[in-house]
């Protein structure tokens, strides 16, 4: 016998923020589906059948460029809905590719069964595209970042968001990876690695960081972090902590 995900016991903000009427519509489609390391949600440029509701772990976005270039432009946990962006704006698509990075948990929905919900309830529907509101200001904070700030406020900014989406401090992570995020060499990523470690604000060890710092890594961060997690706050829910000073 199924048994269907209670509202009360998720650990997904999205869903928990929803009315109890409009989780009650999309409870009975949930399925909870263990996803790993680099294992891909969404591919790109195929059609888009089903969307994941993050309980543990999170997917990073990236845009992949010519000459196998990517660079990450957006990151989805457990405050979101992945996938969520091309279907609510009227696409079954998108070019950018959505993969795990850290493993973890998810609710699985068919997109037929989340997509017949909205129709029959714009609250839903109004929900979920306020966080697709939250996902675009996300992007354009990234690329203002990636403009203006230099490679360690970046890495500041990443390794924050990543924080705010684990249990603990401990991000599995390695420079290779942060280098494709980052969008530049590996030696590059590296120096930004070992000046914040200078900073005493994490530690570096084989594949994975641990924050040691937060406090501080937020001041370090300055305005790169913190617009995006308070629009979540004002549009869906209050964040646990406060924005930019505490983990969501």
């Amino acid at each position: 016998m199924t048994t269907h995900p209670r509202q009360s016991s998720v650990r997904n903000r999205l869903l928990s923020a929803l009315p109890s009427d409009d989780f009650a519509r999309i409870g009975p489609h949930l399925e909870r589906v263990d996803v790993v390391h680099r294992q891909t949600l969404i591919a790109p440029n195929e059609p888009i059948t089903r969307l994941y509701f993050p309980e543990s772990g999170f997917a990073f976005i990236v845009a992949d460029g010519d000459r196998g270039m990517r660079a990450e432009i957006g990151l989805i946990g457990r405050e979101g809905l992945v996938g969520a962006t091309p279907i609510l704006l009227g696409t079954d698509r998108t070019p950018d590719h959505v993969f795990v990075q850290n493993g973890g948990q998810m609710f699985g929905i068919a997109v037929s069964a989340l997509t017949a919900a909205m129709d029959d309830s714009p609250t839903l529907h109004r929900m979920l595209l306020r966080f697709v509101q939250v996902h675009v200001i996300h992007l354009s904070q990234a690329v203002y970042s990636h403009v203006t700030a230099t490679m360690e406020v970046r890495l500041a900014r990443l390794l924050l968001m990543c924080h705010d989406r684990i249990d603990g401090d401990e991000i599995v992570i390695t420079h290779e990876f942060l280098a494709m995020m980052l969008g530049v060499q590996r030696p590059g990523a590296t120096l930004a690695v070992q000046m914040l470690e200078q900073r005493l604000l994490i530690k570096a060890q084989r594949g994975r960081i641990i924050i040691v710092g937060r406090a501080a890594l937020l001041a370090f961060a300055g305005g790169g972090y913190g617009i995006a997690e308070a629009e979540y706050a004002r549009l869906i829910a209050p964040l646990v902590g406060t924005v930019p000073n505490g983990k969501p």
